[in-house]
């Protein structure tokens, strides 16, 4: 039977972005399948007191030469926004949608390279309903939906759940019971997958 591989992410996190193009090629190698699990990186900061590297100049600057690095090494298209940070609280709303429904991978396609392929606003209702269109995605209809209790209740359960986990940031994925956190973890992620979990003998 083929693992699985979990991806906890955020459409506003650039390495989840790189981790979601990187993907691919992991599972086509491995013979694994991924599950995506939406959360609410804000949320996640907030429950585990963690912050964004955007909040720290040091660590910003380190970490735009980093995505520079990946993004240029694995040929992947990408922009820096020059609305980041924004609020991903409706789309990661909409990802709830995405997923009942059963068009995340689609969704998830147009999200990210929303924010980081074409560099647009993704927190402003006008600019999504755009995107989704172009993607050919129900946009009222989504953009409805995020508006339901059910929904807010249900990403806001994810996140907890994901913390609950012992997510603190994001991308984090999970092999088993495994955390592996970063996009730069894929390795480790297929090694993980093809039964190499590199723990020392006892």
């Amino acid at each position: 039977m083929a693992g699985m591989v979990e991806f906890y992410f955020d459409y506003g996190s650039p390495y989840s972005y790189i981790a979601h193009c990187r993907l691919p090629e992991l599972l086509r190698r491995t013979g694994a399948r991924a599950e995506y699990r939406p959360m609410l990186l804000g949320g996640v900061f907030q429950l585990t007191g963690n912050s964004s590297p955007a909040l720290n100049e040091l660590k910003w600057a380190h970490s735009n030469r980093d995505l520079e690095r990946h993004t240029v090494k694995y040929a992947i298209p990408f922009q820096r926004n020059p609305y980041f940070v924004v609020n991903t609280l409706k789309l990661m709303r909409g990802a709830v949608v995405a997923k009942a429904e059963g068009y995340l991978d689609r969704y998830s396609d147009a999200a990210f390279a929303g924010m980081w392929r074409d560099a647009r606003k993704m927190d402003e209702d006008e600019v999504v309903a755009g995107v989704l269109r172009e993607a050919r995605l129900d946009d009222r209809h989504i953009l409805a939906r995020i508006a339901e209790d059910d929904v807010k209740r249900t990403l806001k359960a994810w996140t907890e759940a994901a913390v609950a986990r012992g997510v603190f940031g994001a991308p984090s994925f999970f092999v088993g019971d495994e955390m592996f956190f970063g996009q730069d973890r894929l390795d480790f992620v297929a090694d993980a997958l093809q039964g190499r979990p590199y723990r020392k003998a006892t």
